[in-house]
């Protein structure tokens, strides 16, 4: 479908060149880790550039969460000149230069329409077990893992049998029937590294040469305006990867920038092809989109753009049907309290993530159940278990995620009703504090007792001892307030009652 004429040439003219005198990004404020990775490059006789959302970021005064270089040489050559390089990807090198915890990712300079560095594939078992679950997602959060990042994470694999494909056999490359490219090993210059960039916000290189930055987009005006444009064709370029819908968006909410209109007319129209994106890709997207800082004003942008609906169309169809409904302010508050989180560099999970996103379609599917069925635990698990399937025909949500979000909503009501020194046992249930979160957010909004909620607050405040009072007190309450003095064992035998 895309032949070469589709392609964006080259630029005519030479970059705009900006001396160090001319802007504001300093050397000071660059990991000193990518310094090394750019002199040793410079001195190796090596272009060196940093790239990308970094030298956005450093421009806007915000200090970049990694630092990506773009270099003319290969690979290979990159590996020569770091012992602690290693190359990964195979559609798409990379070499990855590790300083502890710190990775700097280094591209060869590629041809035009080569997709940017964050889309390097996995390959295509690989992208199947990170859907299933068995493999750990480069932007995986675990309930004990540090904040999100944002590199590194986006990932697609090839869909399409090559009776599908158009392969143009003088570069390489090879694009589906949509459009979208599936292939790119050509390199090139830094003139044709420019138009595989998306944005022209995110076009701009850092020569450490001299310290200028080059400019061939006008991504600085872009900068200066806080406008978010395309490079290119809109169409095109949303045809060769319709993730860059989702990365338009995540723009807008992470830096407030405001699209272009001309980069905004094709996605109304282009936004389905969203469906050919293998989900495990999706689901790192969803995870920068919610997961990195801004997600409170993600989810408004998603809607505005017709977005959320090719990616969670249960979430979407609910919002719709109730707005401004209790269930979407808790949604939105959860948001809120998530970014604050990853603001104070605190953990977050996707476990909670999908919990607050699937409250709406969960809680109507337990509504559409007769009455009588709607505090039962099957009841419960079985809403969960829909509603997560229904998400995973477009996202691919990773098992562990899926069980944890079902052990936090089964915690729901034995949190709302427990039952005296049994529910001691519940502080050492691993969702213990997931679910305990879900149980205040859902105070916070009269979908839960606030006093209960309260009652869990101050018991793990509480030393062990007045822990076992106060268990022994609610207990004791419970049979007062008309509760039966015992239950039936499974032998049909009564239990005793409590403190006999």
């Amino acid at each position: 479908m895309n032949s070469s004429d589709a392609r964006i040439d080259a630029p005519p003219q030479p970059p705009r060149i900006i001396p160090r005198a001319e802007h504001t990004v300093s050397r000071s404020h660059i990991s000193p880790n990518a310094l090394r990775v750019l002199y040793r490059l410079r001195d190796g006789g090596f272009q060196a550039f940093l790239v990308g959302g970094c030298v956005r970021d450093l421009l806007l005064g915000i200090e970049p969460k990694d630092f990506d270089v773009a270099t003319d040489a290969l690979p290979e050559q990159v590996k020569r000149l770091f012992r602690n390089c290693r190359l990964v990807g195979r559609r798409f090198r990379l070499a990855h230069v590790f300083f502890g915890p710190e990775i700097i990712e280094v591209a060869t300079f590629r041809a035009s329409s080569a997709p940017a560095q964050d889309e390097e594939p996995l390959e295509e078992e690989e992208a199947e077990e990170a859907a299933n679950g068995e493999q750990e997602p480069q932007a995986e959060l675990i309930d004990q893992g540090g904040p999100v990042t944002e590199s590194h994470a986006a990932r697609f694999e090839v869909e399409h049998a090559a009776r599908e494909a158009q392969i143009d056999t003088d570069t390489e490359r090879m694009f589906d029937v949509t459009g979208r490219i599936l292939r790119d090993n050509a390199y090139g210059s830094i003139d044709d590294d420019v138009w595989r960039r998306d944005f022209t916000a995110n076009a701009l290189y850092y020569n450490i040469a001299d310290f200028s930055i080059w400019d061939y987009v006008g991504g600085a005006e872009d900068i200066a305006a806080r406008r978010l444009r395309l490079i290119g064709d809109p169409e095109t370029r949303y045809r060769e990867d319709p993730v860059r819908m989702l990365r338009a968006a995540r723009f807008e909410a992470k830096l407030g920038f405001e699209l272009d209109p001309a980069s905004a007319a094709p996605i109304e129209s282009l936004r389905s092809l969203l469906g050919g994106v293998p989900p495990a890709r999706l689901f790192d997207e969803v995870l920068k989109l919610f997961l990195t800082g801004h997600g409170a004003r993600s989810l408004p942008v998603l809607r505005r753009r017709g977005l959320l609906g090719e990616l969670l169309p249960n979430v979407e169809a609910y919002l719709a049907a109730h707005p401004g409904s209790l269930v979407e302010q808790l949604l939105l508050k959860g948001l809120d309290n998530t970014d604050a989180r990853v603001s104070a560099g605190r953990s977050v999970t996707p476990t909670f993530l999908f919990a607050l996103l699937l409250y709406g379609p969960i809680a109507a599917l337990i509504e559409s159940m007769p009455p009588s069925r709607w505090h039962e635990m099957s009841a419960i698990l079985d809403a969960c278990d829909q509603a997560v399937r229904d998400a995973q025909r477009h996202i691919g949500i990773p098992k562990r995620f899926a069980l944890g979000l079902r052990e936090m909503f089964a915690l729901q009501p034995r949190l709302e009703h427990p039952r005296g020194r049994r529910a001691l046992r519940l502080l050492g249930h691993p969702r213990f504090r997931a679910g305990y979160d879900l149980l205040l957010l859902r105070a916070q909004f009269g979908l839960a007792s606030a006093e209960r909620a309260q009652w869990w607050t101050d018991l793990q405040a509480a030393s062990e001892e007045e822990q076992g009072r106060m268990a022994d007190a609610l207990a004791g309450g419970s049979e007062r307030a008309g509760s039966p003095k015992g239950r039936r064992r499974r032998g049909g035998r009564r239990r005793a009652p409590s403190g006999t």
